[in-house]
């Protein structure tokens, strides 16, 4: 690839769900089939871009963070003058609701009645909510784009509202049918939208939406804080490196019935006839094998195992067969359970040492001599000896073991 791309939510979601996918998508520029509810979706988000847009008081911008996005004027293809605009009476905005109205991807024309009537009903009633609670928005499906810490990420956020308290909000519009609160706090593209709005406007963001039209429920949450945007900041470098590493191995999985290019996957290919027969056979011949690999493998256990208590009974590590001695090594391994220590080692500062409780940065704590000899013998006493035998094959004329 020429260069990298700049992650939407969008792609980096696709490439989490399936590497593949990502690159027919992104790469090969396959087109997907249109689906009713997609096309839905883009209608109502359209009008009520139109709808809010003479609400919109612009804010303070940070420089050089987006210059290349659009600003209202751009999107609505015309000049701001001293006079906002009139806002919509119902009727206008119907009208708006036909011009934008799609017949793409319906599966019948009883599934695209349907949603043209609900899309109807929703705008009608979230026409009647503004009338009542007129939001202060600041921009409306306004394209932003940044680096995050070095990755280039861009998004369009639906609406970005002043809040009483001078901060901003993020509100994301949802046509889906069910939405929970858990929705908007687990919510990654929210996250991404706070990360995009903080590093493009002056303002601190104060608050995160995710507004359920069907219901008119609007799902606010707090704000991320630092430290859980790094584990998502995370995520999106280890897309970045699978796309500049070109690591685009289908993941296969649910998402699968719902794919539009299951003919193009190796997942789902179908080998070709004339190689049928000798690859039926082969397959034939693998299950065999592997039926009798398990049956080996249990025998073997067994078989160890009696050699195993034949070598305690007889304090012997080497016992000599028919071609070849069978030799008894020994694997070591300590593990420690700290949590009975961690009062003592927050107390002592200690707690950064073992961050992860790994066996290497206990033994490197317990052998400190800078360490409090105390802290350090509590810290050992965790400590338990995990002893795993097993066999080695030496051959009788003494060539290296097999």
């Amino acid at each position: 690839m020429a260069a990298l791309p700049a992650l939407s939510y969008s792609s980096f979601r696709t490439y989490e769900e399936c590497p593949l996918r990502w690159r027919f998508l992104y790469i090969d520029k396959l087109p997907e089939a249109p689906r009713g509810y997609f096309t839905f979706g883009r209608v109502i988000h359209s009008v009520l871009e139109q709808l809010v847009a003479p609400l919109v008081v612009p804010t303070a911008r940070r420089a050089g963070e987006s210059d290349r996005q659009r600003t209202l004027d751009e999107f609505h293809a015309r000049g701001r003058d001293a006079t906002p605009p009139r806002w919509f009476s119902p009727d206008e905005l119907l009208e708006a609701y036909a011009r934008e109205w799609s017949a793409e991807g319906y599966s019948s024309p009883e599934e695209e009645s349907r949603y043209k009537a609900l899309g109807r009903e929703l705008l009608l009633r979230y026409y009647d909510f503004l009338l009542r609670e007129r939001p202060v928005p600041v921009a409306v499906e306004e394209h932003l784009e940044t680096r995050w810490d070095g990755i280039p990420v861009h998004g369009y956020v639906d609406r970005i509202d002043r809040t009483a308290s001078g901060g901003l909000e993020i509100v994301d519009y949802k046509t889906s049918r069910e939405l929970s609160n858990d929705d908007a706090r687990e919510s990654d593209q929210l996250s991404l939208y706070q990360v995009l709005v903080e590093k493009n406007y002056a303002e601190p963001v104060h608050g995160l939406t995710l507004y359920h039209l069907r219901s008119l429920t609007p799902l606010r949450t707090e704000p991320r804080d630092r430290a859980s945007l790094v584990g998502l900041h995370d995520r999106f470098g280890t897309v970045l490196d699978g796309i500049r590493a070109e690591a685009f191995e289908p993941a296969p999985g649910r998402h699968c019935m719902r794919c539009d290019f299951r003919d193009r996957c190796p997942e789902f290919r179908t080998v070709p006839p004339v190689e049928g027969a000798r690859l039926r056979s082969l397959v034939d011949r693998f299950e065999s094998l592997r039926a009798e690999e398990g049956r080996l493998e249990v025998e073997l256990r067994r078989t160890a195992d009696e050699l195993h208590r034949a070598a305690e009974e007889l304090g012997v590590h080497r016992v000599p067969g028919t071609r070849s001695t069978l030799v008894r090594r020994r694997e070591e391994a300590w593990q420690y359970s700290l949590d009975p220590v961690r009062p003592l080692l927050d107390r002592s500062g200690l707690s950064t040492r073992v961050g992860t409780g790994s066996t290497e940065e206990v033994r490197r704590l317990v052998r400190d001599p800078d360490v409090d000899p105390e802290v350090r013998r509590k810290v050992a006493e965790t400590g338990a000896r995990r002893v795993k035998w097993y066999w080695e094959l030496e051959e009788a004329s003494g060539d290296r073991p097999s």
